[in-house]
């Protein structure tokens, strides 16, 4: 296998995308002793949480030296993730990337009701506000496609059928069994995902060169393939995850020490949830913090370290 992966580390990701319908599969007998459900459950959850990171990973920076693996893949996450993965592409790659949380960013977080802010509530309804305002990109984005490189938007479509087909077949099987151990976990994972956006930009300064994204060095990162080194992944995004904690180390003495936090847990737990109840545990925006010199009007900014 290391052979046709880019990076020998990556197989870590493949292990987690085999692992999913093996766990569903075993869910699906309902033959499980009491120990076993718990433990199968619990990797479930870990695992339709790691399945979008590596989506996100893979749509960067392809997994394989092969085009037929990589496509197998991109096959693959669109079938179990329940979505295919060439939403990243408008979604993410040609807007988020492109605007880094900036004035033109469609799911910045200081666009929607309520502004600028950074509590458990917002973090919660992040997903669904940036869904209504990411849908329209998707079919211009198909659009497009449709006269420049058909061949390419009729690949896209049959990841949207695989996506149905898989889901037809685990309804067909077990409706009960596919609304517990499918479509919740890859509702739970689609939420991290977008959710992902807001605990790494609420209050970060979205005209800034620099202090538009949270980091987070701690366990996340074992767990999560560095997911927490967001600001060395925005200036480098076609940079493996393995490298972003290095990355991360040239950049650091930079960023605002605001914007640095080591525990995401306790992040959340503090800032979001104390936060709504004691004024001292808030963080503050800092769009108004960064001079001048280090805003711009919300273009494209450079992506090398």
């Amino acid at each position: 296998m290391a052979r046709w992966l880019k990076h020998p580390s990556d197989w870590r990701s493949v292990l987690c995308i085999a692992l999913w319908p093996l766990c569903v599969a075993a869910l699906y007998t309902g033959r499980l002793p009491g120990w076993a459900l718990g433990l199968v459950l619990g990797l479930l959850i870990y695992l339709s949480l790691a399945l979008p990171v590596i989506e996100h990973n893979h749509m960067h920076l392809r997994l394989w030296r092969t085009h037929r693996l990589n496509r197998l893949t991109d096959t693959l996450l669109s079938a179990l993730q329940g979505r295919p993965v060439f939403l990243f592409h408008p979604a993410h790659n040609a807007n988020h990337h492109r605007y880094h949380h900036g004035p033109r960013d469609a799911a910045r977080t200081y666009r929607f009701a309520g502004g600028d802010t950074n509590h458990l509530w917002g973090y919660l309804l992040h997903p669904l506000q940036a869904v209504g305002v990411l849908w329209p990109l998707f079919g211009a984005w198909l659009a497009r496609l449709t006269a420049r490189a058909p061949a390419v938007r009729r690949y896209y479509l049959r990841q949207i059928a695989w996506a149905v087909a898989f889901t037809a077949l685990m309804i067909a099987i077990d409706p009960a069994a596919w609304l517990k151990f499918v479509l919740l976990p890859q509702l739970l994972g689609l939420h991290w995902l977008l959710g992902a956006n807001y605990l790494q930009h609420a209050h970060a300064d979205g005209r800034s060169r620099l202090q538009f994204a949270r980091n987070f060095t701690g366990g996340v990162n074992r767990w999560f393939f560095n997911i927490g080194y967001h600001t060395a992944h925005h200036l480098q995004p076609r940079l493996h995850w393995s490298a972003l904690p290095a990355a991360h180390q040239r950049i650091a003495s930079q960023i605002d020490p605001r914007l640095t936090e080591r525990s995401l847990l306790r992040y959340a737990l503090v800032t979001l949830v104390g936060g709504l109840i004691w004024r001292g545990a808030r963080s503050h925006s800092l769009m108004q913090a960064a001079p001048p010199s280090q805003r711009d009007s919300g273009e494209p900014i450079a992506r090398s370290l």
